[in-house]
């Protein structure tokens, strides 16, 4: 059994208040949760306006499925909302 995270680093220009993060964030980590069947939280920077940081976690015993869904998960961020771009992203294995 393993364990694959990806972390994503989303910009929000323009945002001006934690409740509007809020408001951007909680789709987002809803809508990853229920295509993909993953695990979501924003993990870091809660208290900036414009920074988010969410953290995706999947469970397998293939090591090739779970790069492969987390990298969909990535591209499916990326395409569903590009007013949120991703500024860095990183995929561990444990």
């Amino acid at each position: 059994m393993l364990i694959a995270f990806l972390t994503l680093h989303l910009s929000l220009p323009g945002c001006s208040s934690l409740k509007e993060k809020r408001s951007l964030i909680k789709p987002v980590i809803s809508r990853l949760h229920r295509q993909f069947n993953i695990s979501v939280a924003e993990i870091d920077f809660q208290d900036h306006w414009q920074i988010a940081v969410l953290g995706c976690a999947i469970v397998s015993n293939d090591t090739g499925y779970a790069q492969s869904a987390l990298q969909g998960v990535l591209r499916f961020t990326e395409r569903t909302w590009p007013d949120l771009p991703v500024s860095e992203f990183h995929i561990e294995v444990v």
